[in-house]
């Protein structure tokens, strides 16, 4: 009888520990019940390395509840000159100069709005979104989501990243945090908020499809790019919203879309979060930004231009062109050379040497890693101010009152490119027909040297004086002009629009 107690208990024991195996150590037995819930924390054949981490929490309310508020619908206008043909065209220009004095057909202005998406990034009133809703607008009107309008200032913009900063005056506005993109993970659910096809306030879910985009290059797109991909909806009137992760924080600005019928389809862009928090450090202390400038045309490197090289790798980036004159020449550099490292950083490719020489400060030397005939050296450049016609900018007033010229301040660059003898001042870009720059005589080619008989630098400097005109006033410009190689100083006055 005794025995036959051991026994069974024996067998008890040995049951259980059977059972244990069968569910607890066998993996066909341990299969989440949920294809959200985490997977197993130790390691398995059937994750790559390392294992996922614990899933999100994705509770879209709460984030839209967070980021909502902060998000405002923008209506731009914008004053577009169109030439107008006439019946008495047909006569051609010689009978019309003759007769009429005036050039054949006419200007008309055409008033159209633009309307996108920003959001509030502090509670005192600025606002982030994209550059192409606001370029040359004349009014910019912000709407929140609690009916409030609010008249806007463009404190600066920046075509090469299509970002623009907008001001009201209004305190205490709640706004949205700014987060770390590069910590995004590829597959990472993200919300789109914004105003399409005039839905206001609308959210869309997603995941990051894809990291560091770049797109073909156009007259539209941007100079600088390093999308964020998704495929959360975004459509026309999405433009300059936040794209947020699930802890609340903007970690893109939606700025365009890839399809064949100007509607969703799955494919969308956004401007890394760290990228626009550089840009708008700049606009905000600045109103422009500053890039640094070498004088290089890189490319990528092709698998037989690694072998033909005699690289070791495919990362950095090859120089096609030294432009003379250049900080890139001053300091040897030629073509052929490979550029592996700037300023002690590893350069992956084109893109990453263009965002590295545009992001150090001009006037500063860095030294420069280049692999030429096999063997690496390293070079010191100086680098310079870059300035490029995309940076030009239209001369307005305070209340936003175009003036009638594009500036664009003078650098060593500019001057030898023109072949101007001066490298100081703002040198005129554009002068539009009609306006009272025109009517006074003022030229493309003129170099503004002073405003109201103070000294004027760069734009920055023009700005500031304008800016404390009101309409009216008298703006008092000294011009040196260039004709022949024999420069000359003209006065010219112009007046404040009302």
């Amino acid at each position: 009888m005794r025995k036959t107690a051991i026994v069974a208990v024996l067998s008890f024991f040995l049951g259980i520990l059977l059972a244990g195996y069968i569910f607890v150590y066998q993996p066909e037995r341990n299969v989440p019940d949920n294809f959200l819930n985490e997977p197993p924390s130790s390691p398995s054949i059937l994750y790559a390395s390392p294992a996922p981490q614990a899933k999100q929490d994705l509770d879209f309310v709460s984030v839209a509840d967070k980021v909502g508020p902060s998000v405002v619908r923008i209506a731009a206008e914008r004053v577009e000159t169109r030439r107008v043909v006439g019946l008495w065209d047909d006569w051609g220009d010689d009978f019309w100069n003759r007769f009429f004095g005036t050039p054949r057909g006419r200007e008309r202005e055409y008033r159209a709005e633009v309307r996108g998406t920003g959001f509030f990034i502090s509670s005192d009133g600025y606002i982030l979104t994209n550059n192409h809703l606001v370029e040359n607008a004349e009014k910019i009107v912000v709407h929140s989501l609690d009916d409030e309008e609010y008249k806007a200032e463009l404190v600066g913009s920046d075509p090469p990243t299509d970002l623009a900063l907008l001001k009201v005056a209004k305190k205490n506005l709640p706004f949205a945090e700014l987060g770390d993109s590069a910590l995004l993970k590829v597959g990472e659910w993200v919300l789109a908020i914004g105003n399409p096809l005039g839905f206001e306030h609308t959210v869309s879910a997603g995941i990051v499809s894809a990291k560091g985009r770049q797109l073909i290059q156009s007259s539209t797109a941007p100079s600088y790019q390093d999308f964020i991909q998704t495929d959360a909806a975004i459509n026309r009137g999405n433009s300059g919203g936040p794209l947020v992760n699930m802890r609340g924080e903007v970690i893109g600005i939606t700025s365009m879309i890839a399809s064949p019928t100007g509607g969703n389809i799955g494919i969308g862009f956004a401007i890394p979060s760290n990228l626009a928090r550089k840009i708008v450090r700049q606009l905000k202390d600045r109103g422009r930004v500053i890039r640094g400038y070498l004088g290089v045309r890189p490319r990528d490197i092709t698998k037989d231009e690694k072998e033909a090289l005699n690289l070791k790798s495919r990362r950095g980036s090859l120089i096609e062109q030294v432009e003379p004159g250049t900080p890139a020449e001053k300091a040897g550099l030629e073509r052929y050379d490979v550029i592996v490292e700037f300023d002690g950083q590893p350069v992956k490719n084109r893109h990453d040497l263009s965002f590295k020489i545009a992001e150090t400060e001009p006037g500063r030397k860095v030294d420069i890693k280049v692999v030429r005939d096999g063997k690496e050296k390293i070079l010191t450049a100086k680098l310079e101010e870059l300035s490029t016609g995309e940076e030009a900018e239209k001369a307005k007033t305070s209340s936003g009152q175009d003036l009638g010229i594009t500036v664009e301040t003078m650098t060593p660059r500019l001057a030898r490119r023109y072949g101007f003898q001066t490298e100081e001042g703002v040198l005129i870009k554009e002068v539009r027909r009609y306006s009272d720059a025109d009517r006074k005589g003022i030229e493309v080619g003129d170099i503004i040297i002073e405003a109201n008989r103070q000294n004027i630098k760069d734009v920055d400097d023009l700005r500031r004086i304008i800016n404390k005109l009101d309409s009216g006033d008298s703006l008092i410009l000294l011009i040196r002009r260039e004709t022949e190689g024999k420069p000359i100083e003209l006065i010219r006055t112009l007046k404040i629009p009302e």
